[in-house]
C-alpha cells in the first residue's frame, strides 16, 4: 500500500478502519498454499468522484485480498485508476465492457488481483442466455440485466474459472427467471458440456440480490446449478449496511477435483458502532452520503486451498 502524503488526522481514521480489518481475523495468505478471494459491490463506483480519503479506505479493504471481484464498477474507471495507485505496482485487473442502458445501470465488473499470488490464464468473456433458434434468428428468451463476466486463475497448483455477476433487482418474478436462468446456463456448459468448458472448477460470485440463504431467490441459483457454499461462509447472515439481514451477495462453488477451503471467511463490516461516520468525520459528508463513498455492502471473503497435489493424487489413487 502506498501511503504517501497521509496527513496525521487521515491516518489516525485509517487506523480505525485497520483495527475493524484485524477484527474479521482475515488469515494471511501463503504462496502457492492459500489465497484470499473477495466479492465486493462497491457503490456506483465511478459514477462521482469520491474523496482522497474514501480511495484510501476502500484500497485499505482491498489489499487484504489476492484476488477480488467488484462489482457495479461504473462506465468510468479513473476511481478505480486511483484505488490502483494506492494499492502499488503489484495490482493488475481484467474487466467488462459496460451496458449502456438503466437496467445495466452502465456497469462493468472487474477483477483485481495481486500478481504476485495468482495469475490470469487467458480466459474473459461476458455470458449471455441460452438462445433458441426462432424463424432465421437465434434468441434468448431471458435477459440478463447485466451479463456475468468470466475470467480463468491460477495460483498454485489450483487453475479455476470466476464468474462474477451483478443480478438485477426490482419484482420477484423477474429475479427469479433470471436467477434460474443463469442457474441453468452453469447447467448446460458444466454438466451438458463439461469436456469443453475451459476448466471444471467453477467459482460463482456477486451481489445477486438474494435477501435470505435457503429462500426461493437461493433455490432458483443453486438448484440446477448444483452450487455449493463454502461452510466458513454459512454463519454469514448480512452483507448490506442497511437495517436488518440481507445476504445479498454470495461466493459459491462446484468442483470436479480436488477443492478445499481452509474454513476461514466473512465480511469485513466497516460500518456498525459508528465506524463510517468516525472514519469521514470532519469531512463535512452528510451521513446518508457515505455510502457513497465506501459502500452499501460489505466485502464477503474466503481462503481457499490452493496446495491441491496430494489430494489430486489421492483422487487418482481412489479411482482405481
Amino acid at each position: 500500500m502506498d501511503y504517501a502524503n497521509l496527513s496525521a488526522d487521515t491516518a489516525s481514521r485509517l487506523k480505525l478502519l485497520i483495527d475493524r480489518i484485524d477484527a474479521a481475523k482475515i488469515p494471511a495468505s501463503k504462496l502457492d498454499v492459500s489465497l484470499n478471494i473477495a466479492t465486493w459491490n462497491i457503490r456506483d463506483f465511478g459514477k462521482t468522484p469520491r474523496t482522497d480519503d474514501a480511495i484510501l479506505f476502500i484500497a485499505q479493504i482491498l489489499y487484504q485480498f489476492d484476488l477480488i471481484a467488484i462489482t457495479e464498477l461504473r462506465d468510468d474507471v479513473q476511481e478505480l485508476k486511483r484505488v490502483l495507485q494506492r494499492l502499488g505496482p503489484h495490482w493488475k485487473f481484467v474487466m467488462s465492457d459496460w451496458q449502456a442502458d438503466a437496467g445495466g445501470n452502465w456497469e462493468r465488473t472487474a477483477y483485481l488481483y495481486d500478481k504476485r499470488m495468482v495469475a490470469f490464464t487467458g480466459l474473459a468473456a461476458e455470458a449471455q442466455p441460452n438462445r433458441n433458434k426462432i424463424g432465421a434468428e437465434y434468441i434468448s428468451q431471458q435477459s440478463w440485466w447485466r451479463s456475468p463476466y468470466i475470467a480463468s486463475f491460477q495460483a498454485g497448483s489450483f487453475d479455476f474459472i470466476m464468474v462474477a455477476m451483478h443480478a438485477r433487482w426490482g419484482d420477484e418474478a423477474g429475479r427469479i427467471k433470471e436467477l434460474q436462468s443463469f442457474g441453468d446456463w452453469i447447467s448446460s456448459r458444466w454438466d451438458d458440456s463439461a469436456d469443453k468448458v475451459f476448466d471444471q472448477d467453477i467459482i460463482v460470485v456477486g451481489d445477486f440480490n438474494i435477501p435470505k440463504i435457503g429462500d426461493k431467490f437461493y433455490q432458483a441459483l443453486t438448484v440446477n446449478s448444483k452450487l455449493k457454499m463454502p461452510k466458513a461462509l454459512e454463519s454469514i447472515h448480512d452483507t448490506a449496511v442497511s437495517p436488518g439481514h440481507k445476504r445479498y451477495d454470495q461466493i459459491l462453488h462446484r468442483a470436479k477435483g480436488a477443492f478445499s477451503y481452509s474454513g476461514k471467511g466473512g465480511i469485513i463490516d466497516f460500518s456498525s458502532n459508528g465506524l463510517m461516520e468516525a472514519l469521514f468525520k470532519g469531512t463535512g459528508i452528510a451521513k446518508n452520503k457515505l455510502t457513497w463513498q465506501l459502500s452499501d455492502h460489505f466485502p464477503l471473503w474466503v481462503q481457499i486451498k490452493t496446495d491441491n497435489d496430494v489430494a489430486r493424487l489421492d483422487s487418482i489413487i481412489q479411482q482405481g
